[in-house]
């Protein structure tokens, strides 16, 4: 297994012999719109913070599917739906998001499902919560992802979530032996935090003490506010260096 961050939570993930893409945003640096005003009100900038550590054509070749957690701006922009083939296969969480990607014109959408496959490989939905509070209604509903197969470690997706208790279901059932989660407390000037917190991923690794854990979503957009310095030294009070990998973009990680 590898899995390569390219920026915010955008992925390219190999797995039992398949590349599949997570929420891509391919959007040049500045290019989208900020949005509401984020939590710490002087990185009020456009979007991505970013430019891609590497292009479009190198990050798309090869990939055999497409899993997209939901629609939201940093996770699937005009860029990726103007650079990606529209016969590719597209796992999406629900009738609602499987209309507007056909409307874009791709052709072989699918909503995952807790028993979905890609060839050989199981894949299973998992429930998620993308914030807490008022601002939960406003974010809307997302989804993550488990994937199975015998030659490899299982793999959980966790997506846009915070901390809760569906969170630690998901671990129970499927005991991942890698964790992706999106970890950079997103949060606007207004409301709680949209993703896990640097507390919320110490309750992970709680939960599944011998799971190697990838934290994404860090430094991508202007509502992040967790800082991969500031998570680093978190992990390193909490000592739990060896279980929390804590990549740049553009970095693969590889899980033997």
């Amino acid at each position: 297994m590898k899995v390569q961050l390219i920026r915010n939570a955008t992925m390219v993930v190999e797995y039992a012999g398949k590349k599949m893409l997570v929420d891509p945003m391919f959007a040049k640096k500045g290019a989208l719109a900020r949005g509401p005003m984020p939590a710490k009100d002087w990185n009020w900038k456009r979007n991505p913070n970013n430019e891609l550590p590497i292009s479009i054509e190198e990050i798309i070749k090869d990939i055999d599917f497409l899993f997209l957690t939901h629609l939201h701006f940093d996770h699937w922009d005009q860029a990726a739906a103007d650079a990606l083939p529209k016969d590719i296969k597209v796992f999406v969480q629900d009738e609602n998001d499987k209309k507007v990607i056909r409307k874009q014109g791709f052709t072989n959408v699918e909503v995952l499902g807790e028993h979905s496959t890609f060839g050989d490989i199981q894949l299973s939905r998992t429930k998620a919560q993308h914030g807490k509070g008022f601002i939960l209604n406003l974010a809307g509903q997302v989804t993550g992802m488990v994937m199975r197969h015998p030659s490899e470690k299982t793999l959980y997706i966790a997506g846009d979530t915070v901390w809760y208790d569906e969170v630690q279901k998901s671990i129970d059932k499927y005991d991942p032996e890698v964790i992706v989660v999106n970890g950079g407390d997103n949060r606007f000037i207004i409301g709680d935090q949209l993703v896990m917190n640097k507390e919320d991923i110490y309750s992970t690794h709680q939960a599944a003490p011998k799971a190697e854990i990838i934290v994404v979503h860090m430094e991508g957009v202007y509502h992040n506010t967790l800082t991969r310095k500031e998570l680093r030294q978190f992990v390193d009070q909490k000592s739990i260096n060896d279980s929390i990998i804590i990549p740049e973009d553009g970095e693969t990680i590889s899980i033997s």
